[in-house]
């Protein structure tokens, strides 16, 4: 059961670079759903996605899978896919292990495995459909074209890689307005200036935002020819990429 995420809900001597340790495990689809605005409508639609891009007897990958939401959301719409799996990957072992007790609450024929790995570790093979849901900002950017590179020399023909991301804007008017908005969305969830400002602190130099842009530029250096905003929010969004 999700606790309520009041980890910086007081002042703290030093705050840490965030981790995707337990603490923040127990806290995490409080944390992401009050974080992320768009982020259950981006979710929901993965399965929409995978309904109709999945291919038979084909792997699905869940890189950076944290607790398994996106992979969930993978297995409903493969429900009338033949032999399929799904491949979900995570460098936290605390996020794994609760990420694995979800996927076994949730019966279904549609095997899954979790791996504890680096996902840049990870060979990309057979699949249809790869999921990057608010991932890539965590990787070093000159770790970044190498990952998506190995995603589409994975892909088949017609595969689709999800790529959601928090972005920045070239234009400062609009990038203020839109960090703004954000910051009303997490107030508007309950969060208050001190945890805004502490969270905020925690993620400098962790979270490595580029702008859509920059996301399209490196897609086209791997391999991927269509590339499309399908959804934002504010300063969040998902891309999606189709391989030839």
């Amino acid at each position: 059961m999700s606790q309520t995420d009041n980890i910086y809900s007081q002042p703290l001597p030093q705050v840490d670079s965030f981790r995707f340790d337990q603490q923040v495990v127990q806290v995490f689809p409080d944390m992401i759903k009050r974080s992320v605005p768009g982020y259950e409508k981006i979710i929901n639609s993965i399965a929409m996605i995978t309904q109709r891009c999945a291919q038979d007897n084909s792997n699905l990958y869940d890189l950076g899978c944290s607790l398994g939401a996106a992979t969930l959301s993978m297995r409903r719409g493969l429900i009338n896919k033949q032999n399929c799996q799904i491949i979900s990957v995570d460098n936290s072992s605390a996020m794994v292990e609760t990420c694995q007790q979800y996927i076994q609450a949730y019966k279904s024929d549609v095997p899954v495995t979790v791996l504890q790995d680096d996902i840049c570790n990870v060979k990309i093979e057979n699949a249809s459909v790869v999921v990057l849901n608010f991932t890539l900002q965590f990787l070093t950017p000159e770790k970044r074209l190498s990952l998506l590179t190995n995603i589409y020399n994975g892909l088949l023909p017609g595969g689709v890689l999800i790529l959601s991301e928090k972005f920045i804007f070239e234009d400062t008017t609009s990038h203020q307005l839109l960090i703004d908005l954000h910051l009303d969305f997490k107030r508007s969830q309950g969060y208050s200036e001190l945890e805004i400002s502490q969270k905020r602190s925690s993620l400098d130099n962790v979270l490595i935002s580029d702008t859509v842009e920059q996301h399209y530029q490196r897609l086209q250096q791997a391999g991927f020819k269509h590339n499309e905003l399908w959804y934002q929010c504010f300063n969040f969004g998902s891309i999606l990429s189709i391989k030839d």
